[in-house]
């Protein structure tokens, strides 16, 4: 199959280019299929709740975007990047909850927004890197499994406003940055340390945004034995001022995982900022708005495919169907 590129981005799969772009989201309510449909009745009700884990004496702020309805579904989580909130990435949050996901953000103490809230602004990238460490890294993964320890016991008390909302049996992990390794971490990727086990086996499909390769070690060996779909979102601007990752670095991820649902989204000009509300520093040309669409549409038919088992989303993310539409529209846009 000959390598097709389109204005926004592209979208790899197992080794296969596919086209991408973000208008094209205009053209989904051709077809049956459609990442981008609201009812208008989906008015995503966030909450704010916290984890407490007792056993780490540790509380993780929650934001939970709660679809219309009252029956139990789909679970996928966020984690946000360095410095970041629960706050953040709210365009996914309530998106996913508008398609029907329980869309939970969490808050990582320590690496979250309070690292430079109260830092003179010439000090804050100094402070950030600093707590850009393993006994952090080692803290989100453990607020990951504790997340979904509450989750469960909350779906099942008979007191809790999330009484019989949320189906663990169908868990989504996501995240960005910091968060994007926070992810690795804790769904299928190998530690150098034979002893260090952070995979959760809750966790049923992934999407990884800004990958990151291991410190140390090979790539194929850390993504080699990633068993479940994973969704890596990346762009050719996606650099950090911080852990030194390169969009050459970024790419690595994705050769090194086997085969098997394993996806890659390249946005054209996508910087480190496409994945998040606002501006980054570093950055060095202006946003395209249109990524949001194509993230909010890629992640959704991800999440269809794997975690409801769809098979139209799938067809859809495969480019089966979907793409002479897409190539007709761009035609069109071009004109």
């Amino acid at each position: 199959m000959p390598i097709r590129k389109l204005g926004t981005g592209e979208l790899r799969n197992c080794g296969l280019l596919v086209p991408l772009f973000a208008l094209a989201v205009a053209a989904f309510a051709m077809q049956s299929y459609d990442p981008m449909l609201l009812t208008p009745e989906a008015r995503p009700e966030p909450r704010d709740l916290v984890v407490r884990d007792d056993g780490r004496k540790r509380d993780i702020p929650v934001l939970v975007y709660l679809p219309s309805g009252q029956s139990a579904a789909p679970v996928v989580l966020f984690s946000h990047g360095l410095g970041g909130a629960r706050t953040g990435s709210a365009f996914l949050g309530r998106h996913w909850a508008a398609r029907g996901y329980v869309a939970v953000f969490l808050q990582h103490k320590g690496s979250d927004e309070s690292v430079w809230q109260d830092v003179a602004p010439l000090r804050r990238l100094g402070v950030m890197r600093r707590e850009a460490n393993a006994e952090n890294y080692l803290l989100r993964a453990q607020d990951v499994k504790a997340v979904l320890d509450e989750l469960t016991s909350w779906t099942g008390d008979a007191g809790h406003p999330l009484r019989g909302r949320l189906d663990m049996t169908r868990v989504g992990m996501s995240g960005h940055s910091f968060g994007g390794v926070t992810t690795q971490a804790v769904s299928g990727q190998s530690s150098n340390v034979p002893t260090l086990r952070l995979t959760d086996a809750r966790i049923k499909a992934a999407i990884v945004m800004s990958p990151s390769v291991p410190a140390a070690g090979n790539p194929r060996t850390a993504f080699g034995k990633v068993a479940i779909p994973w969704l890596l979102m990346t762009g050719t601007r996606d650099e950090s001022l911080i852990g030194g990752a390169t969009v050459e670095s970024r790419l690595q991820v994705f050769p090194a995982l086997p085969p098997g649902n394993k996806y890659e989204l390249v946005l054209f000009d996508g910087q480190h900022s496409a994945f998040t509300d606002r501006d980054l520093p570093g950055d060095r040309v202006e946003r395209n708005p249109n990524h949001h669409k194509v993230i909010m549409a890629l992640s959704t038919a991800f999440w269809d495919a794997f975690l409801r088992q769809d098979t139209a989303a799938k067809a859809w993310l495969n480019g089966n169907g979907a793409l002479g539409v897409l190539e007709a529209r761009d035609r069109l846009l071009k004109k």
